[in-house]
């Protein structure tokens, strides 16, 4: 599956199925540029995976809602939860052992985790 681009219009559609890997990133952006092709390679490999790229400078609104603050910035959902966000571009195989770990991830338990953090909060 080739990379889609993502937009505030769409992003709520694609974030909410399966694992989503985004890619925050900008044109005059060097380490951007470089890992494209990684994460265009990897979209091929992983057809059950929604790649998504967001041009920080085209949707400001979603790059300031995740506070994205450097580029290029890598994001995983899964499920509709963000799962991992970290700056920075990743080799191909520090992607692949990224996305091993985000099919791994045991959902019911962290939507648990999540809930009891909610309740934690509610009652302070």
């Amino acid at each position: 599956m080739a990379t889609i681009e993502v937009t505030e219009k769409n992003f709520n559609d694609i974030a909410d199925k399966g694992i989503v890997l985004l890619d925050f990133w900008a044109a005059w952006c060097g380490p951007c540029r470089t890992f494209g092709p990684i994460f265009e390679k990897a979209s091929a490999k992983h057809d059950d995976i929604t790649f998504g790229k967001i041009d920080t400078e085209a949707q400001q609104a979603l790059a300031q809602g995740f506070e994205i603050t450097s580029i290029p910035t890598i994001m995983a959902i899964r499920d509709g939860i963000v799962v991992y966000a970290q700056p920075g571009a990743l080799p191909a195989p520090a992607l692949e052992d990224l996305i091993g770990q985000v099919r791994a991830l045991d959902m019911d338990s962290i939507r648990s985790e999540l809930a009891e953090e909610l309740k934690k909060a509610d009652q302070n």
